[in-house]
């Protein structure tokens, strides 16, 4: 091959192998304390593994390869994907670059290549020029000699180029780098403050990793702080040394490091404890008492649990750690779960209870030394429905694979669908940080799960679902919680903390623009979920979609079409999820996918294939074959087999109902996934069964079968331990053991005890034997074949059908050596029976050792449980010589202690082992024994228990003793009631009854037969043999309209089947013209009616009645006078009806007394015509209409009246009425005479007396009144007055008397000795009415300084100085005439005279003269008078009492001017 040039195929991929080799560096800069690394961008360079090869031919004819060009292509996605290829987060993408620049990057880096090493980086260089000189392609001729020769030579070359390359992937920088590693881990520290700590790590890397160090995510500088932090690092080691530690250092520590491979953390918690830790070495026991019980609470309400937390012993600031758990999983303080422990309680309050809430509650205790729980189930019953019938709230609302614009929102389906099954949901969301609900779906959702749409990027959202039915719409459920609409990538980094703190690296990157690229295809596009309603389908984004995001477009095709239609032509959707409804169910659809950004729409996706429109998910099978368990006294186990091939299963409900009822009741609101549920919250001894159905997104199941009924009882289980293992008599080889027989017997009767024993020597002790092979059926055991003198402890369990229980506390080191005593051993067995709030009965056993007399007698001690041994006090003084005793007068909820000690002559013994502490306290639902006679007279005495349990059976005893003779009692049980019949009830039977229920928690009650009881009960067995009917009301009789007599009887107690005889005088009557019988059945009346009574018909009639063996008779005796006075009344009747066939009177005339003291006569009429004639006379004498008594008579619908007015003696008389016409004719006369008149006036005399006033005081200048106002007086009226009861005699102090229509007694001058009770007695023509006043204190007082004020005023008026006389009013003199007045003057004492003129005084001088003579009269003389003289003038009087003034006018004239004036007009 001359002048040819080859490459051969082999070079070509070495060439291609060197040249496209690549590198990845991850560049990142460091905050530190020295220095800041600036920051350096690079290119991407890339080069394509497939790029395509093209022959070139030179001009000598010779080929040379040519490749062809890069593509270009969009960038590369950095989406993370898992490996399901789901998107689950973003990654930071790394440079990459060729080998220049690798070159470049290192040598711009000397200072940090400088630690790598020389040789490395040598090595590095050498790869570097090799491959660039291997770019170059040398052409040139060969000879076929060289072409072998080079052959050879290549072959080497393929050796040298292997062994290189493997050397070359050894120095790689990739191979050799890695990121950190901690070979060593810090340790967490517990230090004493005070002290200095040091924590450690080893950490591997490359390059060398950078240390940081924090404080609870707070960078730690140690520089900055010498004085309490040291760090170092040699080599590979670092430390951190925490100096003089305080409280405050307490911390969780972290330690990260750092390269450019990535970073590495881990932490360690440093404790600083205050001084002495006080709990250093000890071991805690934690035991939790007062415990929660199951339990149950309704929405809406609030509940609290709590239990007692005893840790011993008791470390002084030392608590433990307190946990609650619901369902295995930890609860966290919210609006909706408080927790609080006080140091002794621990406490959980759930606030607004919802059905999310029902569950198995935990508490759990951590100490030191260990934990301890206690779990209790609650469960949450659904609050009443406001509609009937409609569905209950839903439940546990969450959200799931929420995106930008959409998230799916599922529910769990509620335990009762209302009263009919549920049609479907809606969906409401809120905007968090509003309260408005918008509902999301139109139509309901059969399927418990929603895709809901259309949502806000980065908004947060809740949500709620409501149930619907044909009832209508329930109560939403609890809102979900709160949601971000918001790409899940976002969400991913968001939510993923760091793995170290936030150390202050920075990684970056350049990538060349995209802008303008068009997203590719969207991958993997499938159908997520498929029912009748919609459609869910998913996709993942284009890997080719560049920096901007993208957007997306759904389109649909029906199979069998080549059609493609968009189906959200509006706005393209953000997320890679989309739910597209309106869909035909049945029908077959195509889906596909674009992508869409500002560049335009991408290439549609890969069609999901033919998708069928219907539910994908079928509803779950009913579960298998409930079985129930007995449990406890109101619970039961249920277990069922599980749904087969179900999908997606929520849980399952458990539902319950009563047996011969059709009602079922769920036994949980919140679905459980196991097939095992206790169910709690029935009623003992009540028969229940059971059924089950599953439940998934789809609805629910068809229920299970009915499980078989089961009777909620208590199951059996192995007896509590025996108890106070006693030594009751020492022998010198045998000893007699006594114990407390179990406070449990788990259920069922205890068969027998099993003892065990074993030999004490000092400290030693023996190995435990069984001394008995068959089970003892006694509380006490004679233990033989003992060794005088050694030590034994003796151990007991007790035995059942379920087993054998845990052996007793072991009894102390009991000495087998005969006893000495005299005195009796210590009582044994003692139990307590018919515990009730305030009394108990205790019962024991004789010792076993009686001393050296026979016991005659015991005493029962008692003391409250939490008293000492002080508190001891006997029950009774007097020895009891029984074997019983009921205590009485306890206090209800208080526990007490008992102890029995016996007696013989010689004293008293040791008291027994104590009893208790017994809870005085009735248990809910005790019933007492009731005695009860039956028809037939059986008497019998009843008790019934409501907790009756299998292998229970009831025990009846006669003072405490079980009866086994049968000649006195016939006992008949039928399920939870007993019956003791007396065969022949008599004195021999008094006594104290009693019956107990074996196999529960000590029911029993007791009867005490007392001889009056006895016969009390024998006289209601013999009614109830010989059984009478009963009369509601014996025989009677009554007059009827026309004289019609009526015998009546009501019985109270019959049956339909009683029959009536009447007879009368022994003779049975029978229905007929005189005798008319009724027989209500329904009320039980009997009526015999005869229309008149003849002297034939006076005797005794009697009613007799037969009811089944029942009887019954009641009579009637009508003779002699009261019989003819019947007679006389029927008659009379008879004649009244023929009388008011006419004009009649329905009163006849009488009279009335206004409250105005008017005297009124007045009548009823009745059966009146206009024409019926109604005259009036008086005296006989008729009443015309134009007398002037006419115009009394007065007429008012059936009322007639004659107003006389106020009477008087005229107005007797008798006054008739008479009434008259064609039917007949009726008269009424009233006798106004005599006995007549006397009665009107003591009517009126009643009035009068009613109307009067209370007697009232009035005082004046003479003394004291009293008085009283009536309405009206009559002169015949009787008025007395009594003074302290007494009557008052006339006189000229105290007199009485009438004044109009007052009534008063006048006192004069009074004195001390009229104060008293005054009584005012008037006459109302029977007892007399009577006002009293009661004159002493305060009213005396005020009375009497009244009277004398008035006195004294009286006495001023009478003595005040006056002019009484002998002046004018005016004066007319002449001038120069004189005048004289006198004037006449009174007062005592003679009062003071002046004289003034003009309101001036005059002075007696030659002009005016003035005289006061005799006290008397007092005269003015005015000499020659001139008109100045004229004027007003006043005479002056006065006195102590007073003044007066006596005023007169003086005109004084001229008759010279009078005349000129005269001739003048």
């Amino acid at each position: 091959m001359s002048g040819s040039v080859k490459v051969t195929q082999k070079q070509k991929l070495q060439l291609h192998q060197q040249l496209e080799e690549k590198q990845h560096f991850e560049s990142s800069y460091y905050l530190s304390t020295r220095s800041s690394v600036s920051k350096q961008a690079f290119s991407t360079h890339k080069t394509s593994s497939h790029r395509l090869k093209a022959s070139v031919k030179t001009e000598k004819r010779q080929e040379v390869v040519k490749l062809s060009p890069l593509p270009k292509r969009a960038k590369r996605t950095y989406l993370a994907m898992d490996k399901d290829k789901e998107v689950i987060g973003y990654v930071i993408p790394v440079f990459r670059a060729n080998h220049d620049v690798v070159r470049s990057l290192m040598e711009a880096q000397e200072e940090d290549v400088t630690e790598e090493g020389i040789n490395y980086v040598a090595m590095r260089n050498l790869f570097v020029r090799e491959a660039r000189e291997a770019l170059d392609v040398k052409v040139e001729k060969k000879t076929r000699t060289k072409h072998v020769r080079e052959s050879a030579e290549r072959l080497e070359f393929d050796r040298t180029m292997e062994e290189w390359s493997e050397f070359r992937k050894k120095m790689h920088p990739d191979r050799l780098t890695h990121p950190p590693e901690f070979i060593v881990k810090p340790r967490g520290q517990t230090v004493w403050e005070g002290k200095t700590v040091r924590l450690h790590c080893t950490v591997a890397g490359w390059p060398k990793p950078r240390i940081a160090w924090y404080k609870n995510n707070v960078l730690i500088d140690a520089k900055a702080h010498p004085e309490k932090y040291t760090a170092e690092s040699t080599y590979n080691m670092h430390s951190l040394e925490i100096k003089n530690c305080d409280f405050l250092d307490t911390a969780q520590y972290y330690v990260s490091a750092l390269n450019v491979k990535g970073e590495a953390s881990s932490a360690a918690t440093v404790v600083v404890k205050n001084g002495f830790c006080p709990e250093h070495g000890v071991t805690f026991k934690t035991s939790i008492i007062d415990k929660f019980e199951v339990a149950f609470g309704r929405e809406g309400e609030t509940l609290s649990l709590g239990c007692t937390v005893i840790i011993y012993p008791t470390v002084k600031k030392y608590q433990p750690d307190v946990v609650w758990y619901r369902n295995s999983v930890p609860l966290k303080p919210s609006k909706w779960v408080h927790t609080h422990w006080s140091g002794e309680r621990a406490t959980l309050t759930l606030t607004h209870l919802n059905k999310e809430d029902e569950g198995m509650y935990t508490l759990r205790v951590n100490t030191k030394s260990g934990f301890d729980t206690y779990s209790a189930y609650v469960f949450v019953r659904d609050t009443d429905v406001e509609v009937e019938g409609v569905p209950v709230a839903p439940l546990d609302v969450c959200c799931h694979d929420a995106n930008k614009d959409y998230v799916v929102v599922t529910w769990k389906q509620p335990a009762v669908e209302g009263s009919s099954p549920i049609l479907g949901y809606y969906i409401d969301r809120c905007e968090v940080g509003t309260h408005h609900w918008a509902q999301c779906n139109d139509a309901p959702v059969k399927y418990a799960r929603f895709p809901v749409t259309g949502l806000v990027e980065g908004r947060s959202y809740v949500f709620r679902v409501r149930a619907f039915n044909k009832a209508g719409v329930g109560r939403p459920s609890r809102i979900s919680d709160p949601v971000v609409a918001m790409d899940p990538s976002d969400r991913a980094r968001l939510r993923a903390g760091p793995l170290a703190p936030w150390t202050g690296v920075i990684k970056f990157t350049e990538e060349e623009t995209t802008v303008g690229v068009i997203p590719g295809e969207p991958t993997d596009v499938v159908v997520t979920e498929a029912t009748k309603s919609y459609v869910v389908l998913a996709w993942k984004p284009p890997e080719q979609r560049g920096h901007e995001g993208v957007m997306y477009y759904i389109e649909k095709c029906i199979q069998g079409t080549d059609t493609w239609q968009r189906v959200n032509t509006g706005i393209p959707v953000k997320s890679p999820r989309f739910a597209i409804f309106d869909l035909a169910e049945g029908k077959s659809y195509n889906f596909r996918v674009r992508c869409c950004n500002s560049a335009g729409v991408g290439e549609a996706s890969v069609p999901t294939g033919e998708i069928v429109v219907s539910d994908k998910l079928d509803l779950p099978s009913a579960p298998c074959n409930p079985v129930v368990i007995r449990n406890t006294d109101t619970s039961v186990v249920v277990t069922w087999g599980a749904s087969k091939d179900v999908k997606h299963l929520v849980g399952y409900y458990i539902e319950s109902s009563m047996v011969g009822t059709d009602v079922w009741t769920p036994c949980n609101n919140k679905p459980v996934k196991q097939t095992r549920f206790v169910c709690h919250g029935f009623t003992t001894g009540s028969n229940y069964v059971f059924r089950v159905k599953a439940v998934n997104a789809a609805g629910y199941s068809q229920s299970s079968s009915n499980s078989d009924a089961v009777v909620v009882q208590a199951a059996i289980s192995v007896p509590a331990r025996p108890t106070n293992v006693t030594l009751l008599e020492a022998v010198r080889d045998y000893m007699v053991l006594g114990w407390t027989a179990p406070t449990n017997n788990g259920g069922a009767d205890i068969r027998g005890y099993f003892v065990d024993y074993r030999t004490v020597k000092g400290n030693v002790y023996g190995k435990w034997h069984e001394m008995n092979q068959k089970a003892l059926t006694t509380t006490s055991f004679k233990a033989e074949n003992l060794k005088e003198n050694i030590f034994y402890q003796f151990q007991v369990r007790a035995m059942n059908m379920a087993g054998v229980s845990k052996p007793s506390l072991p009894s102390a080191g009991l000495e087998c050596k005969e006893w000495t005593f005299t005195i009796p051993g210590p009582p044994v067995g003692l139990h307590v029976l018919e515990v009730r709030d305030t009394s108990v009965v205790v019962l024991w056993e004789p010792p076993v050792f009686d001393g050296r007399s026979p016991v005659n007698g015991y005493y029962l001690d008692i003391k409250e449980a939490s008293a000492g041994e002080k508190g001891w006090k006997a029950v009774h003084e007097k020895t009891n010589k029984g074997k019983y005793m009921k205590v009485t007068g306890l206090t209800a909820g208080t526990s007490y202690v008992f102890r029995v000690r016996a007696q013989n002559l010689v004293g008293v013994g040791k008291p027994s082992a104590e009893l208790g502490p017994i809870l005085a306290q009735t248990r809910p639902g005790t019933k007492e024994i009731f005695v009860d006679v039956d028809d037939n007279g059986v008497i019998s005495m009843i008790f019934e228990c409501s907790e009756i349990k299998e292998g229970s059976h009831f025990v009846w005893s006669k003072n405490y003793q079980e009866l086994t003779d049968t000649s006195r009692l016939t006992i008949v049980t039928e399920g939870g009631i007993s019956r003791a019949i007396f065969n022949s009830l008599s004195l021999e039977d008094l006594g104290t009854f009693s019956c107990m229920v074996t196999n529960t928690d000590g029911i029993s009650s007791s009867y005490t037969l007392t001889e009056e009881a006895l016969l009390r009960l024998l006289d209601l067995s013999h009614e109830h043999k010989f059984p009478v009917i009963p009369f509601k009301n014996e025989m009677a009789m009554e007059l009827l309209e026309k004289g019609r007599v009526r015998f009546w009887a009501q019985m109270e107690k019959f049956t339909s089947s009683c029959q009536v005889e009447y007879v009368f005088n022994d003779v049975i009557i029978e229905q007929g013209k005189k005798y008319t019988m009724k027989f209500d059945k329904s009320t039980g009346l009997i009526e015999l009616f005869m229309d008149s009574l003849e002297l034939t018909d006076e005797g005794t009639f009697t009613f007799n009645l037969v009811d089944g063996k029942a009887k019954g008779t009641t009579s009637l005796v009508l003779i002699g006078d009261e019989f003819r006075e019947l007679q006389r009344k029927s008659e009379f009747e008879r004649a009244e009806w023929v009388r008011k066939q006419g004009p009649h009177f329905v009163e006849y005339l009488g009279f009335t007394v206004t409250p105005e003291c008017n005297v009124l006569l007045k009548c009823k009429i009745g059966n009146i015509k206009p024409e019926t004639e109604i005259i009036w006379s008086k005296d006989c004498i008729e009443i015309a209409e134009e007398d002037e008594d006419a115009e009394k008579i007065e007429k008012k619908d059936s009322e007639l009246t004659f107003n006389i007015g106020k009477i008087s003696k005229q107005d007797a008389g008798i006054y008739e009425v008479f009434l008259r016409d064609e039917r007949g004719k009726d008269k009424s006369a009233f006798n106004l005479t005599e006995a007549g008149y006397q009665a009107v006036m003591n009517e009126l005399f009643r009035v009068i007396a009613s109307s009067s006033s209370d007697v009232q005081i009035m005082s004046t200048e003479n003394g004291i009144i009293l008085y009283s106002n009536v309405t009206y007086y009559d002169e015949n009226l009787r008025v007395g007055w009594l003074h302290k009861d007494a009557k008052i005699a006339a006189s000229e102090r105290v007199k009485s008397g009438v004044t109009g229509e007052q009534l008063w007694l006048k006192i004069n001058e009074p004195t001390e000795k009229d104060k008293g009770k005054y009584t005012m007695d008037i006459f109302d023509g029977k007892d007399g009415v009577k006002r009293v006043l009661d004159l002493t204190g305060k009213a005396w007082e005020e009375a009497f300084e009244e009277f004398q004020r008035l006195k004294a005023a009286a006495i001023a008026e009478r003595n005040r100085a006056r002019v009484v006389g002998g002046l004018p009013d005016v004066v007319a003199i002449q001038e120069g005439k004189s005048l004289n007045l006198t004037g006449n003057v009174w007062g005592e004492p003679t009062p003071e005279v002046s004289w003034v003129k003009n309101d001036k005084e005059l002075v007696s001088d030659n002009h005016y003269t003035l005289k006061f003579e005799h006290g008397k009269f007092a005269s003015i003389t005015i000499a020659a008078v001139t008109t100045a003289d004229s004027g007003k003038y006043a005479l002056i009087v006065k006195n102590k009492y007073g003044k007066e003034a006596g005023e007169f006018t003086v005109s004084v004239y001229n008759p010279d001017e009078e005349s000129k004036e005269e001739k003048k007009d």
